[in-house]
């Protein structure tokens, strides 16, 4: 039976505990919240976006502006995982999504940039070669720094190795504190979408003009896209890596407070069976000396 200062000691470290998960809780709440008002301050941003894109395929018909690709692509895959952990089963089910849908589309080639370090280790198991990997500083401006680096990786991949197809793996965030993988598109663009710009009501009753030249415009509008599809992804990500770490530090509380009920049961339950203990030698002290008087007598 474990003595009572060795029950304190484990009681002590299990409030320790409780405090360190409730820190990291109150971490990862308001970091989704910083994340999700990231990305609800970018919609301005993107809707800006496509209205000038709205524009263009208003001037030019859609199929010159998005390339068909073929059936079996070039293609460049950009994974979004975690560089730190505590968040379950977080980049286990990223990796597995991302696997399952690069085997089913079966590309001629695949280049793959993986975003976050831990989900690294996840596909290099699953036997997908990493071509380039990126970790997270944890702060806004690293968000824009990784992005330019990604959006250079695909530049390359577009210029120089004729990639016929880009797409984004990331977790995105659901109701509560859940979340669910998601595939994006990046390139080409979805002629379905541009098409549904250029049949989109103008907002007001006048058109805006344009003196730059049509394919400047459109490439760089198209690269302001690219970049927001990148930076939304990525932030969508961070949010659900967080919401998976709260979950996974609800379950870890509510775990460390059951365990922290059986420690004090079975503290006061071994303290009252010691002073029960004690009662009983004194009284049994008591009648020995007691009896021992009358013996005398």
């Amino acid at each position: 039976m474990e003595g009572l200062e060795k029950l304190r000691r484990k009681a002590k470290n299990a409030a320790d505990l409780h405090a360190v998960v409730g820190i990291m809780k109150s971490i990862s709440s308001s970091n989704i919240h910083h994340y999700e008002q990231a990305v609800q301050s970018l919609q301005e941003y993107s809707r800006t976006i496509e209205m000038g894109l709205q524009i263009m395929v208003m001037h030019r018909p859609v199929e010159p502006l998005a390339a068909r690709e073929p059936e079996r692509p070039r293609l460049g895959a950009v994974i979004f995982g975690s560089d730190q952990g505590l968040c379950g089963s977080f980049n286990d089910q990223i990796a597995s999504f991302a696997m399952a849908r690069l085997k089913e589309i079966d590309p001629e080639e695949l280049a793959v940039l993986a975003v976050g370090g831990r989900v690294v280790s996840r596909l290099l198991e699953a036997g997908l070669a990493i071509e380039s990997q990126f970790s997270f500083s944890g702060s806004h401006p690293g968000i824009t720094r990784i992005m330019l680096e990604v959006l250079i990786g695909i530049e390359e991949w577009r210029a120089k190795r004729g990639f016929d197809r880009v797409l984004l793996f990331y977790n995105r965030p659901a109701s509560g504190a859940t979340f669910a993988p998601h595939m994006d598109q990046l390139f080409p663009l979805d002629v379905k979408w541009l098409e549904g710009l250029a049949g989109r009501k103008w907002p007001s009753r006048t058109l805006p003009t344009f003196s730059m030249d049509f394919d400047r415009l459109f490439a760089a509008l198209v690269r302001n896209y690219l970049f927001f599809s990148l930076y939304r992804a990525f932030v969508d990500s961070l949010a659900s890596e967080n919401a998976s770490r709260l979950s996974s530090m609800q379950a870890a509380e509510r775990n460390i407070e059951d365990y922290q009920h059986r420690l004090n049961v079975q503290y006061h339950r071994q303290r009252q069976e010691a002073i029960t203990s004690e009662l009983l030698d004194v009284v049994t002290g008591y009648e020995a000396l007691a009896k021992r008087e009358e013996g005398r007598n």
